[in-house]
């Protein structure tokens, strides 16, 4: 047992009245002592179930952040120096809409911007289909290479993957909790916002709450990131919905005055709304999304074109969305994704 653990267990977990949060400091220790197991799985469990009850703050997530920096993986910079753009999705994955997030990466790559994914197998409480299995059905094998080679492949495809249970086993072996105590832990907030890269980045944070979106940008103001964007998007994705508002905040801290600029774009408005397209199994999404790089008109690609577009427009010299929208069905229809595509699979295999 634990300690120094048990004092920062009591501390996030004396009930509604009497519970404190932790400070940065203390929150990456706790995190420290987690990874490393020097805390006891009762000790975990009860860390982790009383610090959802309570709630983390922007200031706890900063400080998991940190031990995640010190103790997790990261792909080397690009020798270009150029910024990635980091799509976040829930590990726990997706069981109600079509993930999209494979297929905007192959878009962005085409274009020229980096991208960069993370994940791991499925996983409690909601066990949808993960990133890493949507990959794979694409012929694209995440699972095996090492971060140099990841690394290579990035430079040479601009897309790029760190598979959780192989770079970092410490945050694995977290995984069981979720099961066990059967409801999200503060992790899964934690995830939407780890970078596991070392170079300049860009992260696009998933939410489905508010106040998750008001705490995640506490915790990256804290760690000094001072621009970044936040979907509310499908399932906790960083997906674009189309049949709903996309609300969007795109923050630049480094501005003294209106630092966050709120978005709210509807698809319809541009000709690209309609239901969002409806998870049923890998074998159906796979024979969409093939048919939808292949330029087919397919219920996938207009949810491909609407998200592919927005980051096209935020991170290429596209003017507005329009023509970030155009750009994005030249690109699918001239078989440059596709080719994209099979140059992944060339070099992760």
């Amino acid at each position: 047992m634990s300690k120094e653990f048990r004092e920062l267990l009591r501390k996030v977990g004396s009930g509604p009245h009497t519970s404190k949060n932790l400070t940065r400091e203390e929150s990456a220790q706790a995190m420290k002592l987690m990874l490393t197991q020097e805390a006891t799985p009762a000790q975990i469990g009860a860390f982790l179930i009383a610090h959802r009850i309570k709630r983390p703050t922007g200031t706890e997530l900063a400080g998991m952040l940190d031990a995640f920096e010190q103790w997790g993986p990261k792909i080397p910079a690009l020798s270009s120096g150029q910024t990635v753009i980091v799509l976040s999705q829930p590990y726990d994955g997706r069981d109600r809409t079509c993930p999209v997030g494979p297929l905007t990466a192959l878009v962005l790559a085409t274009a020229g911007c980096p991208v960069i994914q993370h994940g791991g197998d499925r996983m409690p409480t909601k066990e949808g289909i993960p990133l890493v299995e949507l990959w794979e059905g694409l012929g694209v094998n995440w699972r095996s290479p090492s971060l140099l080679a990841t690394q290579d492949i990035l430079e040479k495809t601009n897309v790029g993957f760190v598979y959780l249970p192989k770079y970092f086993p410490e945050a694995q072996k977290l995984v069981i909790y979720r099961e066990e105590i059967g409801k999200r832990p503060p992790l899964a907030t934690l995830e939407l916002i780890w970078v596991p890269y070392a170079g300049k980045h860009h992260v696009v944070a998933g939410f489905v709450h508010p106040p998750t979106e008001n705490m995640i940008a506490e915790a990256l103001s804290l760690r000094g990131v001072s621009t970044f964007t936040t979907v509310k998007g499908l399932e906790g994705s960083c997906d674009l919905p189309q049949e709903r508002t996309a609300i969007i905040g795109l923050y630049d801290l480094t501005k003294a005055e209106n630092a966050l600029t709120r978005l709210r774009l509807h698809a319809a408005d541009f000709g690209l709304g309609g239901k969002n397209p409806v998870w049923t199994n890998l074998v159906d999404y796979l024979e969409l999304a093939q048919a939808t790089l292949n330029g087919e008109q397919t219920p996938l690609r207009s949810a491909l074109i609407w998200n592919s577009a927005f980051y096209l427009w935020q991170h290429t010299d596209a003017p507005n969305l329009e023509t970030a929208i155009a750009k994005a069905e030249k690109l699918i229809d001239d078989g440059l994704v596709k080719q994209q595509w099979h140059r992944l699979q060339l070099y992760a295999k």
